[in-house]
């Protein structure tokens, strides 16, 4: 395989010269899209065919599966925050790519098992096929298994975190960010607020509960794996996951009301399922009009969070902005 950073390097160094002009928003989305880009290429190394140390084979259906997963679409929100955290504190961008990315393979598989019928049962994703309907069930829990391993193994690589003490932090924080007190745990709570494991009653702070551990976790982490490629102190560090939790809450709730607005063909998948499923929302607590004031108080915090920062944290706070702004 190819050393991941010889491209993205180079297209994080036009970007960095490109974006002295134009507005905020120019230089956001140009980031944005060179971020994207550059998780794009050190996955698709990642999930190339040719059998790296310590495999026996690489089976080709179970590799076409998870490239379908994985590739070719997806704003690659959470590993752009973690090398723009990285960047804004000094850190490398060769090991904040790599962290990045390993959260987006988390997420990838959190989408997959998410899809299939027993969860949200989704025949559409990001404008194709789901994994369960392109291939089959089983091979979309097998896919799901194998990003998941890939991730822990990207973070416990040395050749992107050459300190020891940063993997060990990476790993364990995508862990708890993923695992029964996050993501996972979110997703149990999710389904019961559906009803499906009997009646249940869900108030405002159940649901901001379940979603902060399913969506606002990995978000929060994304954050602080910047803020730990970057070397950031403790107070530095507490600072960026007040920003990196109120970033997730606010995703979630703008989330929520795309699928209330927005339609199918801008979405990429189903609409409106949310509220079929009877699915807890800030949406149905509060209102529309009073979601999309949450969101903007929210943003607020964000930006309070980054303030110490001052100029060099204006990219974080663009992506707050959108956050909430998006359309898709």
């Amino acid at each position: 395989m190819t050393t991941p950073m010889t491209t993205s390097t180079s297209s994080t160094q036009a970007s960095h010269a490109s974006v002295k002009a134009g507005t905020p928003e120019d230089a956001f989305s140009h980031r944005l899209g060179a971020v994207a880009d550059a998780v794009e290429a050190f996955l698709a190394d990642r999930l190339g065919p040719e059998v790296q140390p310590g495999e026996i084979a690489r089976p080709p259906r179970l590799m076409e599966a998870m490239r379908h997963a994985v590739l070719g679409g997806g704003k690659r929100l959470r590993p752009f925050l973690a090398v723009e955290t990285a960047r804004m504190l000094g850190g490398p961008d060769a090991g904040a790519l790599a962290a990045g990315s390993a959260i987006e393979l988390v997420h990838c598989y959190s989408l997959v098992h998410d899809d299939l019928p027993a969860m949200d049962n989704d025949d559409l994703r990001r404008g194709k096929p789901t994994v369960h309907r392109a291939y089959d069930e089983a091979t979309a829990i097998l896919v799901g298994d194998a990003l998941q391993t890939l991730a822990f193994e990207i973070l416990a690589d040395s050749r992107w975190q050459t300190d020891a003490g940063v993997r060990s932090d990476l790993v364990l924080g995508l862990a708890r960010a993923s695992g029964l007190g996050g993501m996972v745990g979110g997703q149990l709570l999710d389904l019961g607020a559906e009803g499906r494991f009997g009646p249940i009653a869900v108030d405002v702070d159940d649901t901001l509960k379940l979603q902060a551990m399913k969506t606002g976790a990995i978000l929060a982490f994304s954050v602080e794996a910047g803020a730990i490629v970057g070397g950031a102190s403790p107070d530095e560090r507490a600072a960026l996951l007040r920003y990196g939790l109120a970033l997730g809450q606010a995703f979630q709730i703008a989330d929520d009301i795309l699928d209330r607005e927005a339609s199918p063909e801008a979405m990429g998948k189903a609409t409106g399922k949310d509220k079929e499923a009877g699915k807890a929302t800030l949406v149905d607590r509060l209102g529309l009009d009073g979601a999309r004031a949450e969101c903007d108080r929210l943003v607020g915090v964000c930006e309070e969070a980054v303030s110490r920062w001052g100029t060099k944290a204006e990219i974080l706070r663009e992506a707050a902005r959108f956050t909430v702004a998006r359309k898709a």
